[in-house]
């Protein structure tokens, strides 16, 4: 259990199990009734609470102007929820799915992660855009693509990829007071994976700091999403062959955790990163980067990447084996064992 589900518990704070939808909806209702200058806006996120029901139940308790249904237009939204948060809002806005987004990946990319700089710090951007990403739910084409790297090359946009219920609605929130903008990408097949403890109320989980999911002593997994699930199986069946791994959930993937990097592979020697973007310009890439940057004196063998392919994600029939498994990383803990 989470060392900051620990210290609520120990604060004695009311606990109720939720899905990681329900983690996010409960972050924004937390956050809907403590500041009046956030709303939320999206393509049917009103009175249809959103395509996966993030949004639920929030336009009834809120209203049509702090709960907005927008046209479908990404590129419209997000420059709207650009003029809200420069001129004292914080707004919230979806996409419906994160291969949605790039009509918008002009507005994002020239204006919402630079107008500090370009203001040299008159104007901020305190906005946040939710993505639901990732292959593994049967969706149509353009609707599973994991391409979080595009977002992470811009300085001034901050990228959150949350794995577990706990961990969504504390980081959402943190988002929601960061003085800058904040892509939250959600894996879709973690919405309702599993339930986990989460506390009523509000609590952040500070941005930029990933956590230690398992410990271990041989190699490290890096992983984020739903890769977190997939590296813990693989770690379990890892174990059997007297393979003790120990598990990075990065939590965010821009600005990295670098120092919990460091620290585990300079103890383990040994890494695996997992990710289900596509291994040409992945992240998994910089991550490579930071490991020789801080420890590369310490590895007892290359680092190993076990990715999706250089091909669109594909269609059901296909979907399965574009996706990493257990099995795939277990082949590449091995690999880097018995290098």
């Amino acid at each position: 259990m989470a060392t900051e589900l620990q210290k609520s518990l120990q604060n004695n704070e009311i606990i109720r199990l939720m899905t990681m939808v329900q983690a996010i909806n409960d972050g924004m209702k937390v956050m809907l009734e403590e500041d009046d200058r956030i709303l939320v806006l999206g393509e049917d996120i009103g009175k249809n609470g959103g395509v996966f029901r993030a949004t639920d139940g929030l336009y009834d308790i809120f209203g049509d102007e702090r709960v907005v249904d927008t046209p479908l237009s990404e590129a419209g939204l997000i420059g709207a929820s650009i003029g809200l948060a420069v001129n004292g809002f914080r707004p919230v806005a979806e996409i419906q799915f994160l291969g949605f987004i790039y009509p918008a990946y002009e507005q994002i990319m020239t204006h919402v992660s630079r107008i500090r700089m370009r203001t040299m710090g008159h104007f901020t951007v305190p906005m946040v855009i939710r993505a639901p990403y990732g292959a593994g739910i049967r969706a149509p084409d353009i609707h599973s693509d994991s391409t979080e790297a595009l977002f992470t090359h811009m300085p001034g946009l901050k990228v959150v990829c949350p794995s577990s219920p706990y961990d969504a609605k504390g980081l959402l929130i943190a988002a929601m007071e960061d003085p800058d903008p904040v892509l939250v990408l959600e894996n879709m097949r973690n919405y309702r994976a599993q339930r986990e403890e989460v506390p009523i109320g509000k609590y952040l989980i500070e941005i930029g700091k990933g956590k230690i999911v398992r410990e271990g002593t041989d190699v490290t997994i890096i992983a984020w999403g739903a890769m977190v699930t997939v590296a813990e199986s693989a770690a379990k069946r890892a174990t059997k062959k007297g393979i003790s791994c120990e598990i990075i959930d990065l939590r965010t993937l821009y600005p990295i955790d670098r120092d919990i990097i460091a620290k585990s592979v300079q103890k383990t020697s040994r890494v695996v990163i997992v990710h289900e973007a596509h291994a040409t310009g992945g992240l998994g890439n910089d991550v490579v980067s930071i490991i020789n940057d801080t420890s590369f004196l310490y590895l007892r063998s290359p680092v190993e990447r076990v990715t999706g392919f250089d091909v669109p994600v594909p269609l059901f029939a296909l979907e399965d084996h574009y996706v990493p498994t257990p099995a795939r990383v277990l082949e590449g803990i091995e690999k880097t064992v018995n290098f």
